[in-house]
């Protein structure tokens, strides 16, 4: 088995250092190109934690098992809910802003509502791609706009902040150091999350072989649990500082990010269909758990230890009606 597990558990180890080395190599050389430090914060930092999800999707795609691609897209989406916000809720109830449930959680259903009545009426193409990086650049943008005037933020922000919390070399700080150290940084990260793609992709189609289930399922449980690993330390960390709004803004700007941003790049790079049982099974559940959790985060405004414990439940309950 260790033919199976090595690339698997290399891969990601070399997803999660490569995805930091690339972020900071990104910050520094925008840093030193000017660019605002909000705009680094939220698109930058922001796709910082969804960078192994990325790999690994569009990896995936290309090498022809959509299975794992969009698995691990809704996999990872219902882990951030049930798993990640659920183990949060546990450590620290969950505190909720009243702007970030009204604009943020709303579009995360939103988004998970549109992903699944897509999926069964028209393949994964580039057009469909296309439109849903679109919506993610113009949602980035109306963000944007509405925090440069206003104080505290959203999920976006959160999830930048979350990362920059979790490791402070990623927080936007005007480096000074030269532009070209910068690039090389960023490259050596980029080479490094390519090569971990490629390695957990293959991991994970050898252990679906092993195992005799389907790629579908290795990409909705151990891949996408795998590639969620940077959600989670920085939720946790979120959570351990008492800072709920945080950990609970991490989750919904990830779960927008990877169905927006990661989805439609897989899609615009390898175009494919959903598979059946992500259409029939995976799908709906992404969309009941992030109603779910809007539900939760309006009672109240805030995730109470038994919701926590409900949520993490309810994963286990997940995982266990996937595995024949």
């Amino acid at each position: 088995m260790v033919e199976v597990w090595g690339p698997l558990i290399g891969g990601l180890l070399l997803l999660v250092a490569g995805g930091e080395l690339l972020v900071r190599g990104a910050v520094q050389a925008a840093e030193r190109l000017g660019v605002s430090p909000l705009v680094i914060g939220l698109t930058l930092v922001g796709f910082g934690t969804s960078m192994p999800e990325l790999v690994t999707s569009v990896q995936a795609g290309l090498s022809g098992s959509p299975g794992i691609a969009y698995g691990n897209i809704v996999g990872s989406n219902i882990a951030n809910i049930l798993l990640i916000a659920g183990v949060s809720a546990l450590i620290c109830p969950v505190v909720v802003a009243r702007s970030a449930l009204r604009r943020d959680a709303v579009v995360m259903l939103g988004v998970a509502l549109v992903f699944a009545a897509l999926a069964p009426l028209v393949p994964m193409g580039r057009a469909v791609g296309g439109a849903l990086v679109l919506c993610l650049l113009g949602y980035i943008w109306f963000v944007i706009r509405q925090e440069r005037t206003t104080a505290g933020g959203g999920a976006l922000h959160d999830k930048s902040r979350a990362l920059a919390e979790a490791d402070p070399a990623l927080a936007p700080s005007r480096s000074e150091r030269p532009l070209a150290r910068a690039v090389i940084i960023a490259v050596a990260g980029l080479a490094l999350v390519v090569l971990g793609g490629s390695l957990l992709v293959n991991g994970a189609v050898a252990l679906a072989r092993g195992f005799g289930v389907s790629e579908t399922i290795i990409g909705l449980t151990i891949v996408a649990v795998g590639t969620s690993m940077p959600e989670l330390v920085t939720s946790v960390i979120a959570a351990l500082k008492r800072q709920g709004d945080v950990a609970f803004g991490n989750v919904v700007g990830s779960n927008i990010y990877n169905i927006l941003g990661i989805g439609g790049t897989t899609a615009i790079i390898a175009p494919s269909r959903v598979p059946e049982e992500i259409i029939a099974f995976d799908a709906p559940v992404m969309v009941g758990v992030s109603l779910l959790l809007v539900v939760f985060a309006a009672t109240g405004l805030r995730i109470a230890r038994s919701e926590g414990l409900a949520l993490v439940a309810g994963y286990a309950g997940y995982v266990w009606l996937l595995w024949p």
